[in-house]
């Protein structure tokens, strides 16, 4: 037999109490936030022990991928559930107010310390980030004035120059190196294709340097090249992949949250196992 809860209306009682409780909000932002940073440093700490420099030695790449995603979802659903259910179970009761508004307002404390927690997370990750942006613009600020610098294309500049004979000494070594870094730099990180007259003045620079033949040389190009394209695109498809996560992970907390704080009101308010109907004041 289900109960049923008669709800009297009285606008003057209604109106007596604010519909958003926001230390209910507060508490539950701030208790999600600090889970949610709880969870990923246990997150981060569970994923160096499984990774592994080594050849046959830890989890693959894919596989490793696909748990980080799998685990922010679940962050997301852990810490957006409890955040949400303290948000509704600490709010004001409010007296007089029609079960579908009693049911959104507990529905909307939710989303809300959600949204609060998830901006406030940002925030707190954005202050860690700008400093080691500062370090590393800081380092490399010495290391040009050290004439130690080195950038993304350098790898790949290695793998053009290499020659299997003996190195000689080359005075303008650095210049070659340079100009080449900057064409790589021009047409890998652009996406585009390197210009034909480009590609022919690399594997010239790098007949030169090698000792390899210009067949051999130019084949070294092509192959650097697709190297080259082929871990960009590697690299954009991981952090596309990361985004998904991301993105999936803060909608299904969104949906916790509001899922929970619903319970956490009814549990308040005494009215979470039972059915509740409006029954509009008699005159």
């Amino acid at each position: 037999m289900i109960d049923t809860a008669l709800i009297q209306s009285t606008d003057p009682a209604e109106t007596s109490v604010a519909g958003l409780s926001w230390p209910a909000v507060l508490a539950g932002s701030i208790v999600s936030c600090a889970l949610t940073l709880v969870l990923l440093a246990f997150g981060i700490g569970l994923g160096l022990s499984v990774v592994s420099p080594w050849s046959g030695a830890g989890v693959s790449a894919t596989t490793f991928k696909i748990g980080t995603g799998l685990y922010l979802v679940v962050i997301a659903m852990l810490s957006s559930s409890i955040g949400g259910y303290l948000a509704g179970r600490l709010r004001t009761k409010w007296t007089g107010v029609h079960t579908d508004e009693v049911y959104f307002r507990d529905t909307a404390h939710g989303f809300i310390t959600w949204a609060f927690a998830s901006v406030l997370g940002a925030v707190l990750l954005a202050s860690p980030a700008s400093s080691l942006i500062g370090g590393a613009a800081s380092g490399a600020t010495q290391g040009a004035a050290m004439n130690a610098q080195s950038g993304p294309t350098d790898g790949y500049i290695d793998a053009l120059l290499r020659s299997d004979r003996t190195p000689q000494a080359n005075p303008t070594g650095n210049e070659s190196r340079g100009e080449l870094t900057r064409l790589f730099a021009g047409s890998i990180m652009s996406g585009s294709d390197m210009k034909s007259a480009d590609r022919s003045y690399v594997g010239k620079v790098v007949a030169a340097r090698t000792g390899l033949s210009q067949a051999d040389a130019d084949a070294r190009v092509n192959q650097v090249i697709t190297d080259a394209k082929a871990d960009v695109d590697a690299t954009r498809k991981a952090t596309a992949q990361l985004a998904f996560w991301l993105t999936a992970s803060l909608l299904i907390g969104a949906f916790c949250a509001s899922l929970a704080a619903t319970e956490g009101g009814g549990l308040r308010d005494g009215t979470w196992s039972r059915k509740t109907r409006y029954v509009p004041a008699t005159v």
